[in-house]
C-alpha cells in the first residue's frame, strides 16, 4: 500500500504518469486550438453558403429577364407591323415585379428582314441590361 501511495505522490508531481493520464481533460491550449479550427470552418461554410445564395439570385434574374425578352419578341411577331419600330420601350410584369425592355431594330442585307435586339433592364433608368436577346425577324407578308 505504501508503494501505491508513493506512486500517487509521484503522479501528482509529474504530468507524465501514464496510469492516470486518461483521467486528465484537455488543456486550455488544446481547447483554444479546437475552437479556432471550428471557427475557421464555420466562417468558410457561411461564406460558401452566402456565395451560393447570391448566385441563385443572379440566376433567377437572368432567367426571368430571358423570358421577358422572349415574350417581347412573341408580342412583336403578333403585332404584325412592318417594319417594327426602333427604340421602342416598355415594361412587363413577371414574377411579381416590373421588368423594363427596350428594342433596337436594324436593317440587314435583305429588305424583308430586320435584326431585333431586346434589352431587358431591372430598373427603367439602368444603363446596362440584365439580359440581351438578338434575333432576326422577317416581313410577315
Amino acid at each position: 500500500m505504501k508503494q501505491n501511495l508513493n506512486h500517487y505522490r509521484h503522479c501528482a508531481k509529474s504530468r507524465s504518469c501514464a496510469k492516470h493520464r486518461k483521467n486528465r481533460g484537455f488543456t486550455l491550449l488544446e481547447t483554444l486550438v479546437a475552437i479556432a479550427i471550428l471557427a475557421v470552418a464555420g466562417v468558410a461554410i457561411v461564406k460558401s453558403t452566402s456565395e451560393h445564395l447570391s448566385s441563385l439570385i443572379i440566376l433567377k434574374e437572368i432567367t426571368f429577364s430571358s423570358w421577358v425578352a422572349e415574350n417581347r419578341l412573341v408580342e412583336l411577331q403578333l403585332e404584325g407591323k412592318w417594319p417594327p419600330k426602333n427604340n421602342k420601350k416598355g415594361k412587363m410584369e413577371m414574377a411579381g415585379r416590373e421588368w423594363f425592355w427596350r428594342q433596337e431594330v436594324e436593317k440587314v442585307g435583305d429588305k424583308n428582314m430586320r435584326q431585333i435586339t431586346i434589352f431587358v433592364l431591372l430598373k427603367e433608368d439602368d444603363k446596362e441590361p440584365a439580359y440581351q436577346l438578338t434575333t432576326f425577324l422577317g416581313d410577315p407578308k
